[in-house]
């Protein structure tokens, strides 16, 4: 399986959040700060609508969400 790729900011409790979820379920993720590089940014804004929200999740199976709410 693909390793997950999620869009975060440093300091976001939403992406750490997210991060300790995925750890927690042993799923292995690519980790993109947008505010260290502007490439990334510019590509989750590409995937996600134009909307500047972290963290946004690619899935390689369920395609991209934006936010995370602890589920």
């Amino acid at each position: 399986m693909k390793p997950v790729k999620i869009y975060t900011k440093e300091g976001c409790p939403y992406s750490r959040a997210l991060k300790r979820k995925l750890d927690h379920d042993g799923i292995t993720y690519v980790e993109y700060d947008v505010l260290k590089d502007q490439a990334k940014l510019y590509e989750m804004l590409l995937l996600n609508g134009d909307q500047w929200k972290v963290p946004t999740i690619v899935w390689s199976d369920k395609g991209v969400e934006i936010g995370f709410h602890g589920a």
